[in-house]
C-alpha cells in the first residue's frame, strides 16, 4: 500500500438552483489561478467541514430522509456539520444565506463525490441541492470565487469543469428528472477513481 496518499478531507458544496424566463439556472464561480485544488475551474459553492461545524447551532436540521442518506456514509455528528458546512460555505463565498443559524430542512442531498488516491490534494465531498427562494441576502463574492452568477443548467456541461464537477452535473440532470417525491430516497451515488458505486 502507498503511504503517501493523503487522506481526504470532508467537504460539502450546495447546488442552488433558480427558474427565470430563461429556463433553470445554477448558481456557480470560477476558483481562481492561486488556488491549490481545481484552479481556473467553474464549481459550486463550498468547502472543507470545520471542527466549528460540528455541533453548530441549526435553526432546522436536515431532514430525517437526507440525514439517514448522509449517514449511509457518515457518523451523525458527520452528517450534521457536512450540512452546517455547506450553508456556512454558501454565505462566505456567495454572500447568500440560508438564515442564521442556518435552516438545512429544505435542502437535499444528491450525491458523493472523492478525490481519487493519486493526487495531493483530496477531498470526500458531499453534494447537496437546494432552491434559490430558500435564501436570503444578496449575490456578492467575497472573492474566493470570481465570475460568480446563475449559470443556464442545460449549458452548464460547456463550461470548463474538472472531471468530478462534470460527472456530478450529470447526477444533477438525472436527480431533476426525477418525481421530486422520490428523490431523497434510494441508492446515494458516491464517486470514486473507478467510477460510480453506491451507498
Amino acid at each position: 500500500m502507498n503511504q503517501n496518499i493523503v487522506e481526504p478531507r470532508h467537504a460539502a458544496s450546495i447546488i442552488l438552483l433558480r427558474h427565470d424566463q430563461a429556463g433553470l439556472k445554477a448558481l456557480m464561480g470560477l476558483r481562481g489561478a492561486g488556488h491549490k485544488f481545481m484552479p481556473n475551474k467553474m464549481v459550486f459553492p463550498g468547502g472543507a467541514v470545520d471542527d466549528a461545524d460540528y455541533g453548530a447551532p441549526l435553526a432546522q436540521p436536515l431532514p430525517p430522509a437526507v440525514r439517514a442518506r448522509l449517514e449511509r456514509g457518515a457518523t451523525p455528528d458527520l452528517a450534521l456539520a457536512l450540512g452546517h458546512a455547506a450553508a456556512r460555505e454558501l454565505a462566505e463565498e456567495t454572500g447568500l444565506s440560508l438564515g442564521e443559524p442556518p435552516d438545512l430542512s429544505r435542502i437535499d442531498y444528491l450525491c458523493r463525490a472523492i478525490t481519487p488516491p493519486d493526487r495531493a490534494y483530496r477531498f470526500d465531498a458531499r453534494f447537496f441541492v437546494g432552491d434559490f427562494s430558500l435564501l436570503t441576502g444578496t449575490l456578492a463574492g467575497s472573492g474566493e470565487l470570481e465570475s460568480l452568477d446563475w449559470y443556464l443548467v442545460d449549458d452548464m456541461l460547456k463550461l470548463d469543469l474538472a472531471l468530478a464537477t462534470r460527472v456530478v452535473m450529470q447526477k444533477l440532470l438525472e436527480y431533476l428528472d426525477q418525481d421530486p417525491a422520490t428523490r431523497s430516497s434510494g441508492p446515494v451515488p458516491v464517486l470514486r477513481d473507478r467510477g460510480w458505486v453506491t451507498e
